[in-house]
């Protein structure tokens, strides 16, 4: 999981500075009284002795002042060593925790399959994060930086904080078990790097990667990637359909979102399993329309092109691919349904 403190180190710090403070304040009103001193000139004499600098003495002092001169040096001294002290502390605790964290973390993901990776926690990266997470999906993030970003300390799944481009990290996040990989990373170099480690890893693996330019998502797809989205190129479309279609915008926002929508719509994929009650059937025997209040969006048949609104009268084989919209609630019950 994110590294996270166990004991909060605010508390420490907030005594630190209330010593400090005081000792000023207190070491000012004791010039003052004893010396007679302007406030200024007692503050300077203070903050001089506090921080041993080492100039000499700013004001004359008496042998009482001298005695409560000597006090405020050991007081200096006292916060200095504190403040060494408690930086030292929270730099071992944090180290240590992070290792028993990381330590920990590998272990776990040796028994992970059938989960997601996602490599790269920026703005991209979380997104999918969130987006799997609604799905209820297992997912891995892979992060050299880990949650520094503090848009994504609340990631509640386990971070690797790694470099996503070494081929031994992609294997301790279990890539040879993965259901797919997301490469996320700001620089396409590394995505295209790490797309070709993890396609050696696991040549199954379904990856999409993010691209900045279309010559990077041609190497991308070279390397192995099975998907690549352009960020800028996507939210550029969206901009100008939200100005020439914003109906037909606003309709495809629905099942696009990361946020539920207020109709309740999603778009999901079904595939055509063997033993599927729906294997044979004809699109308009298994009812999706009818009976299932579902809209059969499109067909993906591995030996053909995908057919968008496919005809009633097509038979159903197996390894088909339905692309499915629907309420929420009657696509959970048609999973719960496709094997029967």
């Amino acid at each position: 999981m994110p590294i996270r403190w166990q004991q909060s180190p605010g508390t420490g710090i907030k005594i630190l500075i209330t010593v400090t403070t005081s000792a000023l304040a207190g070491g000012t009103v004791g010039f003052r009284l004893i010396e007679g001193q302007s406030w200024f000139d007692s503050f300077y004499m203070t903050l001089v002795t506090l921080t041993t600098i080492g100039y000499e003495e700013t004001i004359a002092l008496s042998q009482y002042g001298r005695y409560f001169n000597a006090m405020l040096i050991i007081t200096g001294f006292s916060v200095i060593f504190v403040a060494v002290g408690m930086l030292v502390d929270a730099l071992i605790r944090l180290e240590i925790l992070d290792r028993f964290q990381q330590v920990a973390l590998r272990r776990m993901l040796q028994k992970f399959s059938d989960h997601y990776i996602v490599c790269g926690l920026g703005r991209v990266g979380q997104a999918v994060v969130r987006q799997l997470v609604l799905e209820k999906q297992k997912v891995i993030a892979v992060d050299k930086a880990g949650t520094a970003e503090p848009q994504a300390r609340d990631i509640e799944v386990p971070v690797l904080v790694e470099d996503a481009t070494l081929q031994e990290t992609l294997d301790s996040a279990g890539t040879r078990r993965a259901k797919g990989l997301v490469a996320a990373l700001s620089s396409d170099a590394d995505n295209v790097y790490i797309t070709l480690s993890a396609r050696v890893l696991n040549p199954e693996l379904r990856i999409v990667a993010r691209a900045s330019s279309l010559d990077a998502k041609k190497r991308l797809l070279q390397a192995g990637a099975n998907d690549v989205v352009m960020p800028y190129a996507f939210s550029g479309y969206r901009l100008a359909q939200g100005l020439s279609r914003p109906h037909a915008a606003d309709f495809l926002d629905v099942s696009g979102s990361i946020e539920e929508s207020a109709s309740g719509l999603e778009l999901i994929e079904l595939p055509v399993a063997p033993g599927s009650r729906w294997l044979g059937q004809t699109l308009a025997e298994a009812g999706f329309a009818d009976h299932l209040d579902v809209i059969v969006l499109a067909l993906s048949r591995h030996d053909a092109e995908m057919r968008f609104n496919p005809p009633q009268d097509t038979r159903l084989r197996e390894g088909d691919v339905l692309v499915i919209m629907g309420r929420k609630t009657t696509l959970d019950r048609l999973h719960l349904q496709k094997g029967a």
